[in-house]
């Protein structure tokens, strides 16, 4: 209640974007305070709990909602994010080289859609800077992802070196790693993930994890990012490559072109839309991949989860994790107490013990 009644009024006033660094940049600061973890987790924090914890990809997730990309593009406020009830989070976009990212205004809210759009263009400080912030955090509660990307003046057939280099900088630093080739504000990213383009892009990614693993002495898992704005046979044809390049699972789905059904007045706006209009849309393409792979590729379901009910149906649809984002805004962090509950009591209902019971439910 504190933040809806305190909180999100106060920063529903401001630009979205200053709202942002003021979140990301608070979290970071209070953080460093003598005993302010401690504090968040006792407001904030949810009690891990043996049905709800998730062992995946050699790491173990006190719980199945984590924090998608795209709000701690820096690695900023690792600890502040993590003291909040995550089981887990991404940072970045990241790129080799930090970039402004696309000119101002690029971030909208549509609060009668209980949904986002923004034009950010992959804004970051780079794979330099990320890996010396991560590189000072003495431990961590959660696992944390880093997504990695291209800058803006790579052209695709450079895009590799890109992803590599990311690797070769952040390997130590990241639990796992997540390859964006679906967000729709840098100019032909979303060309990666058709064709050949992305099978020689998976090679080149894999062939450097196998090497950097070779130098730390570690494996690590990488999951391929995808967008919901594809045709079936497209999905068809992304899920088989992915399936046979070793990638360890898939993200569905980044924002979605489309406008479908919205009422505010920004929907005019540029950009990818997150949030409760791509709640259904996501947890299609999650069921088709769980179809198609018969659930031997992990899915972490993202998209317009701002409930309960909402994440249960990704699961059930598909997926063994589940993110959020826009509803961090909408809903602050108190959020994740009642995802976390309304979990529990769902699988409860449905006679599961633990959730992996419920990950693909829908399929059998």
């Amino acid at each position: 209640m504190l933040y809806r009644n305190i909180g999100k009024p106060l920063f529903f006033k401001m630009d979205p974007e200053k709202a942002h660094h003021l979140v990301v940049g608070g979290l970071e600061r209070t953080a460093l305070l003598p005993g302010a973890e401690a504090v968040m987790r006792t407001v904030y924090g949810v009690k891990e709990t043996p049905d709800l914890a998730v062992d995946l990809f050699g790491l173990h997730f006190p719980t199945p909602i984590g924090l998608a990309a795209g709000l701690d593009k820096n690695g900023m406020a690792v600890r502040g994010f993590s003291s909040i009830g995550f089981g887990f989070m991404e940072v970045g976009t990241v790129t080799p080289k930090g970039q402004p990212g696309n000119e101002l205004p690029r971030l909208f809210r549509l609060p009668s859609d209980e949904a986002l759009i923004n034009r950010m263009g992959f804004n970051n400080e780079g794979a330099e800077a990320m890996a010396r912030r991560l590189s000072l955090l003495k431990e961590r509660r959660i696992p944390v992802a880093i997504n990695i990307g291209k800058n803006k003046e790579t052209p695709n057939e450079d895009a590799h070196d890109d992803y590599k280099t990311c690797i070769r900088q952040l390997f130590p630093y990241g639990d796992f790693f997540v390859v964006n080739i679906s967000s729709p504000n840098t100019p032909d990213l979303r060309s990666l993930q058709h064709g050949s383009e992305l099978s020689s892009l998976l090679d080149a990614v894999m062939n450097e994890m196998s090497q950097q693993a070779k130098v730390h002495g570690t494996q690590k898992a990488v999951l391929v990012k995808i967008a919901p704005d594809v045709s079936d046979e497209e999905l068809e044809y992304m899920v088989d490559t992915i399936s046979g390049s070793g990638v360890s699972g898939i993200i569905a789905t980044n924002t979605t072109l489309s406008r479908a059904g919205l009422s505010h007045g920004n929907a005019k706006e540029t950009g990818g839309l997150s949030g409760k209009p791509l709640r259904e849309r996501s947890t299609e393409i999650i069921s088709r991949i769980y179809q198609q792979t018969k659930g031997s590729l992990p899915i972490i379901g993202s998209g317009g989860v701002f409930t309960a009910k909402g994440a249960y149906e990704k699961i059930r649809a598909g997926a063994t994790l589940v993110e959020i984002y826009t509803a961090l805004i909408y809903e602050g962090p108190e959020v994740n107490r009642r995802l976390h509950a309304g979990l529990r009591a769902l699988l409860k209902r449905d006679g599961y013990a633990h959730i992996s019971e419920a990950v693909g439910a829908n399929h059998r």
